[in-house]
């Protein structure tokens, strides 16, 4: 995928969830990446992590590009909003049903089958915490995809206004227990 045309691009993916809008079939907004949050790699992706890419991106008239499960032979529409706020990276977009790949994933999306988006990224700058986790302070954005899997399962995407409900606590609840059942398994204590 792109990894063979992009080496060191890495990829998180956060859920899309109930709350994902999806308005005339193709336009869809949401959040691709959480602050603050353990994703199950790891990672934490800390606020303003993407800011010197977006400016970098809209001063170089680019977009970040919507593709379908990574492929970068597969375009399926278009991102018109990517910015960060208080809770992380918002998207705002239109699937483009002009494309086969497009049709399909409105169809997906629509029936509940896709629920999640991932970011494809370069790592700028990155540290280790006390805990083992990676704090990821400067990325650079080149996509966000939707995508089968999440790997931030505790991450919702909705519409702005929106208020997670207790389904997000339930998904970090669980989330946090992988973590800790990964650590005692890496340090082979139970206690």
């Amino acid at each position: 995928m792109f990894d063979e045309f992009e080496p060191g691009l890495e990829r998180k993916f956060c859920r899309l969830g109930d709350e994902l809008t999806v308005k005339n079939g193709t336009e869809i907004e949401g959040y691709a990446s959480l602050f603050g949050q353990c994703d199950q790699g790891g990672d934490v992706v800390a606020n303003g992590a993407y800011g010197k890419s977006l400016q970098a991106l809209a001063e170089g008239k680019r977009r970040v590009k919507m593709l379908w499960q990574h492929d970068p032979a597969q375009p399926i529409g278009v991102w018109d909003e990517v910015r960060e706020d208080v809770r992380g990276l918002y998207v705002k977009g239109r699937i483009l049903t002009d494309v086969e790949k497009g049709r399909e994933a409105a169809a997906l999306i629509g029936a509940g089958a896709i629920d999640g988006l991932s970011i494809g990224y370069r790592t700028v700058r990155a540290q280790k915490d006390d805990k083992g986790q990676r704090l990821l302070s400067e990325l650079e954005l080149w996509e966000v995809s939707l995508v089968t899997f999440p790997m931030l399962p505790g991450a919702r995407v909705g519409a702005k206004g929106d208020t997670p409900d207790a389904t997000d606590d339930l998904l970090r609840d669980v989330a946090a227990a992988f973590r800790t059942a990964r650590r005692t398994l890496a340090t082979g204590s139970c206690g």
